[in-house]
């Protein structure tokens, strides 16, 4: 009874771990807890140390750290599920004394040839569900890797995006313009496009939730650091002549504050208005626009 205890605790610790990893990379709308937890972690002790280099490695060890944990727990599980089946449930290799292989190391070494599909051979399930639990787990780390892969891809394109809708609010903010030049067509179009940018910033910050603990680097390519400009221009620009003009503004005034609601509900938890949350953003990332 006592072995299938053990086995079944493998099996739930199994679904933990393939549960979060479901939700991190596969949910569109949510992270899993581990990586949540862990790449928050990451990001507080990068700004405690308040480093440069610290702050920009922050997001890709987190999430090299994340990876890690998932393949050492998938690892786990499964030697918990083959530990308790040692050596009766498993055929041995010739040179291989079955009763000095029973451990929960030799489990693990199991669970890694199996995961990484190395398929050395020497020690081989011979019970029948255990040969099908080990396919099962090759697949799993086949899944994962691929599944990795994808998550990188998919972060990285999010931060080009993101960077460059800063670059954009940065220019805008050093051509300096003033007063009756936000209403003309050039500018119009400048603020219009914005609104579009951050539409694209909000789908990213929900669906790559991770990409948010990435430092962005200089001033001009930080949307944290540029973002309360923007914020300002919406706010004091007064209102000019024309239909086309006002409603832009009202659109980018709703961009900014779809972005907020973003940022409060998934990282900053403050209750507050669209520019208290964006002054939040501009300060938990350590950097505030230069107006």
């Amino acid at each position: 009874m006592a072995k299938w205890l053990v086995t079944l605790g493998g099996f739930a610790l199994a679904m933990l771990a393939l549960r979060d990893v479901f939700h991190t990379l596969w949910h569109p709308t949510r992270h899993g807890g581990l990586s949540r937890g862990v790449m928050t972690a990451a990001w507080r002790l990068s700004a405690r140390y308040g480093r440069r280099r610290a702050v920009g490695l922050a997001g890709p060890l987190g999430m090299v750290t994340v990876v890690a944990l998932w393949a050492v727990t998938i690892i786990a599980a499964w030697a918990l599920m083959y530990w308790p089946h040692l050596p009766h449930g498993f055929s041995f290799a010739t040179g291989l004394a079955p009763a000095e292989h029973a451990g929960f190391l030799d489990a693990v070494y199991i669970s890694i040839v199996t995961m990484a599909t190395l398929g050395l051979g020497d020690i081989a399930p011979t019970d029948a569900w255990l040969r099908i639990l080990g396919p099962m787990e090759a697949v799993v780390g086949f899944a994962l890797l691929t599944a990795t892969v994808t998550w990188v891809l998919g972060i990285y394109p999010a931060l080009a995006r993101r960077r460059a809708t800063a670059l954009r609010i940065s220019q805008l903010r050093r051509a300096g313009l003033s007063g009756q030049q936000w209403y003309t067509p050039t500018a119009t179009t400048a603020l219009q496009s914005l609104a579009a940018d951050l539409a694209h910033v909000c789908v990213d910050f929900r669906q790559y939730a991770e990409s948010y603990y990435f430092h962005d680097g200089d001033v001009s390519t930080s949307l944290a650091a540029n973002i309360t400009y923007l914020a300002a221009v919406v706010d004091h620009v007064p209102d000019g002549a024309g239909e086309e003009p006002r409603l832009v503004k009202e659109i980018l005034r709703v961009s900014l504050d779809d972005l907020a609601v973003t940022l409060d509900e998934r990282f900053l938890h403050t209750g507050g208005t669209t520019r208290h949350v964006l002054d939040r953003y501009a300060q938990e990332h350590g950097r505030a626009a230069k107006g």
